[in-house]
């Protein structure tokens, strides 16, 4: 897993669960954003919902999809963390040499 695709799993886990949230909390642009997203959809790490025609009619902008983390994302997450944590030991162990 990406940088890019961790850091739009951690929003989403964090409460930032539409598109437009999900730019701002990560930084980045809409086109790596929703291409993330649906390849998460894709994989079942992330479920996504649109939310009702009339909310969005009612506040005067398109309607949103909503995202959760779903289980198999919450443990690819936690698959991730594992292996970042275990690269940094091994970057330690070779006192901070990259072999």
């Amino acid at each position: 897993m990406g940088d890019g695709t961790r850091a739009i799993l951690d929003a989403i886990r964090a409460g930032h669960r539409h598109g437009a949230d999900i730019m701002e909390a990560t930084g980045q642009g809409g086109g790596t954003v929703y291409k993330v997203l649906r390849r998460l959809e894709e994989r079942g790490w992330v479920t996504g919902r649109w939310e009702d025609a009339s909310v969005a009619e009612r506040e005067r902008r398109p309607r949103r999809r909503y995202y959760r983390v779903s289980a198999e994302g919450q443990a690819e997450l936690a698959r991730a963390g594992a292996r970042a944590t275990q690269r940094r030991r091994e970057l330690r162990a070779a006192g901070g040499r990259i072999r």
